[in-house]
């Protein structure tokens, strides 16, 4: 039944393409893509929020506070059960995929991603992993976008632009912030877009947003109501804040890498590793009950009259009316935060790192200005301050500036923290840079040679390959060889530059022609002269292994048209600059959106 419907979809979609022009189908792809991207971000935020109320119902009825340490035990077995079983053993996470499938696999992303992300990161989270559902989301609406537009055979740049639509499609819908999701699919994955592109894009987002906040329930989503009125006075600690967020990032940052590193470095079968990285989370949850799931129910709890309640339950339900006990509950968790998310994801589980952000920013901006005001320094808005410090982390933690200061905006149902907003973004992304060159996604492509950054550049370069553009070809000449010989490889060739050679294939020199010139016009010079007089050291040599980056800086420091190539130490061939500019030209041409 749901495969015949799909079929006569499927066929009335193939109509439409035959009757629009090629970007009239564009739009109405965006607008299915968009669709579809919100009916997984429904699917997994209801199940999420269905499991937390129910944990949260149970532990309070039977006064069993280790409820919630059992069920992210139970997710994270069943997610790695799952891996195992259904997805053939393996299982890509994190959004810097997405950057490496636009770069380096034709914007082509497998199938199984349509659906393996959505199960297994409502099994993680959903059960009470201390992670998010919005990179799993992510990377499910760019395979959406993605696998459409390989279905109907469109383009490059058409995969490309589908999965943009997917992405922005994703946070819009998980967040109702439709401006965020466009802000974050060019700010943090696309490489290059153009004007044009946008339109595309913010219909599929407005589609995900429109369609989410249709049909699910408005109290599923992260929403402030709360909001009081900005004091310019009130500025020096918004700048303090951000510096605050800015290093915190930087600490979670780090410290999510070495957790995670730690695990896979464990030499133990996935469901060992799974049990014991659960059941220390599990132990992290016990004491600090609102690391369970996304969290976003305590950030909305902090932000209200009332945080107190977060202290409901827990080990410290005694001192609930206690500020300072308050206070040190929430500094803590924001510390053990880092760990619990490394911990979830690490041992086995599916989840991200954007949700953790939020809860860390509003941890980090309730405890400071909770400090300020029982210190008696001032008297700060505690929950404008609670919110700013969610764009804080998330700018930081992302690199993401623009996201961070819309989304935080759309979530809050206006736009009177702007200024806040953009003070301590702007800040912590300065610090964050300063100290991490790469965002947290990017660093494991970083590792691997294949890093992205916002510079365009840089970006193009490495989606290069250094073998395409290497000739091989090229004669060699002896030392020991008279300049005759290299004369005559001259005038039956068109080489203007000769790598010089030893016997074991080593390479001692090059000659170029512009210095021979003179030479090879004088008979008796060119019969008694040896090629190792008038060869030179080359002004540099590149290894067959270096980046496309590592290339271009070694022909524009050695001012060099070419430059020979070294594989194991051995000569392997030449790179043209002008060759090397024109895969450049090629790459950029065809990665442009328009």
């Amino acid at each position: 039944m749901i495969k015949r419907l799909f079929r006569k979809l499927e066929t009335i979609i193939a109509l439409a393409q035959s009757l629009l022009t090629p970007k009239q189908f564009i739009f109405l792809s965006s607008v299915l893509v968009g669709i579809s991207c919100a009916f997984a971000v429904i699917i997994l935020k209801t199940f999420a929020h269905s499991v937390f109320s129910f944990a949260t119902y149970i532990s309070g009825i039977l006064k069993l506070g280790f409820i919630n340490s059992i069920l992210p035990i139970i997710g994270i077995l069943l997610t790695v059960l799952v891996i195992k079983k259904v997805l053939n053993g393996t299982i890509q996470k994190g959004t810097s995929q997405i950057l490496y499938a636009v770069a380096k696999k034709a914007s082509i992303i497998p199938k199984k991603q349509m659906y393996a992300q959505i199960i297994t990161s409502s099994l993680t989270v959903g059960l009470g992993g201390s992670a998010g559902l919005e990179s799993p989301i992510v990377v499910t609406g760019a395979a959406f976008g993605s696998n459409y537009a390989q279905n109907y055979k469109l383009a490059y740049k058409d995969r490309t632009l589908l999965i943009g639509c997917g992405v922005a499609a994703g946070i819009a819908a998980a967040f109702n912030a439709p401006i965020a999701g466009v802000l974050f699919a060019i700010e943090v994955l696309l490489v290059d877009v153009s004007i044009a592109a946008f339109t595309p894009i913010m219909i599929s987002a407005a589609t995900g947003a429109l369609v989410s906040a249709i049909v699910l329930d408005e109290t599923i989503l992260l929403s402030f109501k709360r909001q009081e009125t900005f004091n310019y006075h009130n500025i020096p600690f918004y700048v303090i804040l951000g510096f605050l967020t800015g290093f915190i990032a930087i600490y979670y940052s780090r410290n999510f890498q070495r957790v995670e590193h730690y695990f896979a470095e464990m030499k133990i079968g996935p469901y060992k590793k799974a049990l014991i990285g659960s059941s220390l989370l599990a132990l992290l949850i016990f004491v600090f009950p609102t690391l369970f799931g996304e969290g976003y129910e305590s950030i909305k709890t902090l932000s209200e009259n009332d945080p107190g309640q977060l202290l409901d339950n827990t080990l410290f339900a005694d001192f609930r009316n206690n500020h300072w006990v308050l206070l040190l509950f929430v500094g803590c968790t924001m510390m053990v935060k880092v760990f619990a998310s490394g911990l979830t994801i690490g041992s086995g589980g599916n989840g991200g790192n954007f949700a953790p952000s939020l809860f860390l920013g509003s941890y980090l901006g309730y405890f400071f200005s909770k400090l300020v005001n029982l210190t008696g320094l001032s008297n700060l808005p505690i929950s404008n301050f609670t919110m700013v410090g969610m764009a804080g982390i998330l700018s930081g933690l992302f690199h993401a500036p623009l996201t961070a200061i819309f989304l935080i905006a759309e979530i809050t149902g206006g736009y009177g923290l702007m200024i806040p907003l953009m003070i301590v973004s702007s800040i912590s992304f300065a610090i964050s840079k300063r100290f991490e060159k790469y965002s947290l996604d990017v660093k494991n492509l970083a590792k691997k040679g294949h890093a992205f950054t916002s510079n365009k550049d840089s970006n193009i370069l490495s989606t290069l390959d250094i073998d395409t553009i290497i000739q091989c070809d090229y004669l060699t000449v002896h030392p020991e060889e008279n300049l005759s010989k290299l004369v005559d490889l001259i005038s039956h060739s068109n080489q203007v530059v000769f790598a010089v050679v030893n016997n074991e294939k080593e390479l001692v020199g090059v000659v170029h022609f512009n210095d021979i010139r003179e030479i090879i016009f004088n008979t008796y010079r060119v019969k008694y002269t040896q090629i190792k007089d008038v060869m030179k050291t080359p002004a540099a040599t590149i290894s067959s292994y270096d980046s496309m980056e590592i290339v271009m800086t070694k022909f524009e420091n050695s001012k060099s048209a070419f430059l020979p190539v070294l594989r194991n130490e051995k000569y392997y061939g030449f790179i043209s600059k002008s060759i090397a500019l024109e895969a450049y030209r090629m790459k950029l041409r065809s990665m442009t959106i328009e």
